[in-house]
């Protein structure tokens, strides 16, 4: 029997007619029983806080820290109070580069509480990203860590600001590079809590320390005025020009998204989400944090980064009832051979996206992890995310095979390379189009223009089918695009880096299956003429300046590459080449 307290036959997975396709033509629509709400994040958190006060909102199991709903709402307005005490007004962009911590989630309220924009930058950014992502938004105060993993944060802003480090004054940053960047706002370090700050940064407990009454008093009437259009936050997506885009999500546009993804996975107050996935993806702070907002359900995270072991220990101390992930962080899970000496049967739901699943590991999941009502989903950063979700009443074929069907007040065609609508069945790029649509991309309508047409539906660029029953299956990618363990590689962007190097004439970049990752990245390069070069040049060359996840692993040096009558570069024949040398084949997903 469903646990599931909705009236929707979406929810419960039943056989209701109005999601099915009209006809036999591949379209078709969500169910609108329950309505959209047009609301802010704060009056999201505020309704939560009213509801649940005194109960667990948040529990950071590396740092130790437990948040009731009163403490999370009472932080997040020291941020806020902080915020004002700079100067950062409605609409100025606020940049947060860290892992996952508390103060990720005290910022992601605290900006939304004065309508300041949360730019979220990937905490695998070097600097030559960084310098793009915080030039391109205008980004008026960094919120950031010391570093993370091997990553040191304060060393790479140094390279790009090495005026941060001037003496005397107040400290405000002024710089060549980055112009824009006033304020910059250091996380202290559990290893070394009063460690110094650059001369022009300062200490994220002086920062918040640093309001006063008038600025705290003045919160409930800021908020009172925002409106649920706004632009509340900017994610970068990688572009296949080479520059990323910055998606331009609205109050309006992740608020519902995380209700009625909430619904799908039959949450109430008394769930508990463990969130390994990353707060600067919709993943982790939309289908995590604002899904459990939206019904009172408790937060918990294992730690600042994925780690298998963590995960499963967090699951098992803290009873969690849901799990998100990747399929790459569920193949490690499984992997673990201390498993079994854990009790994760508190277990139920969860959503595993970001990638195509492998099927045998959605099986494992469901018996291994007792997730039995474990939830596949679908969707891009452009719309908020989800369009598509299985629901917990779905038989296990069908999750296993594909993404579910489609989510409420969202609106989806299959078309083909004319842009007709395509029959059931057959396959096409996936459009959609309703409140989940971003605003666009930040100040560039050019691009924009390229993926969001005139009567307002996204092209995505996937390619998929619709069935007679309105259940989706994702069956490929019309643009050039790989996604290696949940993250989204443009090879065109690896393609531009590795052009920049002095010995490379040409390069060809594309993926290949991986078992752990999905996929991983192939480098075919042409060397110029008398040129020699090793595959470790080439990916120390990468290393420090591009994302960890963009540096290929497979590199091969080729005479020329293998090309059509017209003379374009065949990347399916390069790959079919590399998959034959590796002795790898297609796993079957959904």
């Amino acid at each position: 029997m469903s646990r599931n307290p909705f009236s929707s036959d979406w929810v419960r997975g039943g056989a209701d007619e109005r999601l099915r396709p009209p006809g036999t033509v591949s379209y078709v629509a969500g169910a609108t029983d329950t309505p959209l709400r047009f609301m802010t994040i704060p009056q999201l958190l505020d309704k939560a806080v009213a509801r649940h006060g005194a109960r667990d909102a948040a529990i950071f199991c590396a740092e130790r820290r437990t948040l009731s709903w009163y403490d999370l709402q009472r932080e997040a307005d020291d941020v806020a109070a902080g915020l004002l005490a700079l100067g950062i007004r409605r609409g100025n962009r606020v940049g947060i580069w860290a892992p996952n911590r508390t103060e990720w989630l005290l910022a992601q309220f605290g900006t939304a509480r004065i309508g300041a924009v949360l730019v979220n930058i990937n905490p695998a950014y070097q600097s030559a990203e960084l310098d793009y992502a915080l030039n391109k938004v205008r980004c008026r105060a960094l919120i950031m860590a010391r570093g993370h993993k091997a990553s040191d944060y304060l060393a790479t802003l140094r390279r790009l600001a090495p005026e941060i480090d001037r003496p005397g004054g107040e400290p405000l940053l002024e710089s060549r590079r980055l112009p824009h960047l006033k304020h910059v706002i250091v996380l202290d370090d559990a290893a070394q809590p009063k460690a110094p700050v650059p001369a022009r940064a300062m200490r994220f407990a002086d920062f918040v320390g640093q309001a006063g009454p008038a600025q705290r008093l003045r919160l409930p009437a800021l908020a009172a005025t925002l409106d649920p259009d706004d632009a509340i936050n900017i994610q970068f997506t990688s572009g296949t020009t080479g520059a990323p885009k910055g998606a331009t999500l609205s109050h309006f546009n992740i608020v519902n998204n995380a209700r009625f993804t909430a619904k799908a996975m039959a949450f109430t107050p008394a769930d508990r989400l463990c969130i390994p996935v990353p707060l600067y993806h919709c993943f982790g702070m939309v289908l995590g944090v604002l899904c459990c907002v939206a019904e009172g359900a408790t937060m918990v995270f294992p730690g600042e980064g994925f780690d298998a072991q963590a995960t499963i220990a967090a699951v098992e101390r803290h009873r969690c009832t849901a799990l998100h992930g990747v399929p790459t962080m569920f193949i490690a899970m499984l992997a673990l051979p201390t498993l079994r000496d854990h009790d994760v049967s508190s277990l139920r739901t969860g959503i595993m996206a970001g990638a195509p699943c492998p099927i045998e590991t959605m099986r494992r999941v469901v018996s291994e992890l007792h997730m039995g009502e474990v939830t596949i989903a679908y969707g891009m950063t452009e719309t908020s995310p989800i369009s598509f979700q299985s629901s917990v009443g779905d038989p296990l074929e069908r999750r296993v095979a594909t993404v579910g069907r489609i989510h409420p007040h969202v609106e989806v065609k299959i078309v083909d390379a004319d842009g007709r609508i395509v029959p059931v069945g057959q396959q096409g790029e996936l459009c959609t189009r309703g409140y989940s649509v971003m605003r666009g991309y930040w100040e560039d309508p050019a691009r924009t223009r390229e993926v969001l047409d005139e009567a307002g539906w996204m092209h995505t660029g996937d390619l998929a089918t619709i069935d007679a029953e309105g259940y989706c299956n994702i069956v490929g990618r019309v643009k050039d695009m790989l996604i290696r363990g949940g993250e989204n590689v443009f090879p065109r962007e690896v393609e531009a880096y590795l052009e920049t190097h002095e010995k490379v004439q040409d390069v060809q970049v594309f993926g290949v299956p991986d078992t752990r990752y999905g996929e991983e990245i192939c480098a075919w390069i042409v060397l110029k003429p008398g040129q020699s070069a090793t595959a470790e040049e080439i990916a120390a060359f990468c290393r420090g300046r591009i994302a960890h996840y963009k540096v290929p692993r497979h590199i091969r040096f080729v005479p020329a590459f293998p090309l059509t009558a017209t003379g374009k570069a065949q990347k399916f024949a390069m790959r079919e080449a590399m998959m034959r040398e590796l002795g790898l084949r297609e796993a079957r997903t959904a």
